[in-house]
């Protein structure tokens, strides 16, 4: 199990061994864990010695506060360490290497004696990009060739698309996922991500449109911070996504109409330490909670949000203020809800 911090970490020290155990045994599907933002910090130091020595001071430095543990004082403290990943996987061999250690960090047994992976099944997320040394589809190749080691009822691919994206950018990422599927690739769905301050949702509805058409899941980031409007999450809403990011801003109007959605991905340590939200009491997650909506518990980027699925899922079962306090039968109600929401029903 990787090394986690912060919120999680007080809540899984604060368990019994017995607790522990249960939350390890427990079935759990992470369904929101953006690569890039999840690689092991052991992968990331590995690639930046072999990147020396043309390795940029930045790179060194954002790889210095990942170390320590990034302080993110605002939204753009946490967008600001994403370059210095990216440049580190900009070759089709470093992102093979970065996609197979996220795997193994998820789906392989954690090594602490239990025998245990992190989650039973992986829904694993990232934008393609094109670099002086691979085009977007080798990117996302050198991915499903990863995901697909694992069987099926393990792992698969969502493809986002980034808010920042062109509107010729968001139409040729729909239809690479598109066509990636229709040979026979395991792209599950299709993901809107990225700066949420950012880009003109109303002009992505005719690309996301197609997504549905084309047999994929949508997900999509949705009231994430302040400056959402009503209009931007409208615009997300009428593509009938089947699930929906973070939510953690919402207005009447906009919690009427998510009672339609399927479920709601949770991301706790990161809406925490993001400071998206002011503590685990003032949380949305109690607002589904109290109205009983399907949710599903996620990392998230556990790279800088220092967390894990053992150490989410111990927010849930800890007891105040460490965490909400809940039953072992919530807890595996709610572990249930994440299995049903996935993409490609790993359970069936």
């Amino acid at each position: 199990m990787s090394e986690i911090a912060g919120p999680a970490a007080a809540a899984l020290a604060s368990l019994s061994p017995d607790d522990v155990l249960f939350l390890q045994a427990l079935p759990k599907a992470e369904l929101h864990a953006h690569l890039n933002g999840s690689i092991p910090i052991k992968t990331l130091l590995e690639l930046a010695q072999q990147h020396s020595p043309t390795q940029s001071s930045e790179v060194a430095d954002t790889l210095q506060k990942l170390k320590s543990g990034a302080v993110l004082d605002e939204i753009d403290d946490f967008f600001s360490l994403m370059p210095a990943i990216y440049a580190l996987t900009s070759t089709p061999e470093a992102v093979t290497t970065a996609t197979r250690a996220v795997l193994q960090s998820f789906l392989n047994p954690t090594g602490d004696g239990t025998g245990s992976p992190q989650c039973a099944y992986l829904e694993l997320r990232t934008t393609p990009r094109a670099t002086a040394h691979m085009t977007q589809e080798r990117y996302l190749t050198a991915v499903l060739d990863e995901v697909e080691f694992y069987p099926a009822t393990q792992a698969a691919l969502i493809v986002s698309v980034d808010r920042r994206m062109s509107d010729l950018d968001v139409e040729e990422c729909v239809s690479l996922a598109i066509e990636m599927k229709n040979r026979g690739r395991r792209v599950v769905g299709v993901d809107v991500c990225g700066d949420p301050r950012k880009g003109d949702m109303q002009s992505f509805t005719q690309h996301l449109l197609r997504v549905k058409g084309a047999g994929l899941g949508l997900t999509v980031h949705i009231a994430e911070c302040t400056e959402n409007t009503t209009e931007d999450s409208l615009a997300l809403l009428s593509c009938r996504p089947d699930r929906l990011g973070h939510t953690t801003f919402l207005s009447d109007e906009l919690k009427a109409l998510i009672r339609l959605i399927p479920c709601v991905e949770i991301c706790l340590s990161s809406n925490i330490l993001g400071k998206l939200v002011a503590s685990l009491d003032t949380h949305h997650i109690h607002y589904y909670l109290k109205n009983n909506h399907p949710i599903v518990i996620c990392t998230d980027d556990a790279l800088p949000f220092r967390t894990s699925c053992l150490g989410e899922y111990s927010l849930l079962l800890a007891q105040p203020p460490l965490g909400l306090g809940l039953s072992r039968g919530d807890v595996t109600r709610i572990a249930r809800m994440g299995m049903d929401a996935a993409f490609s029903r790993p359970c069936d």
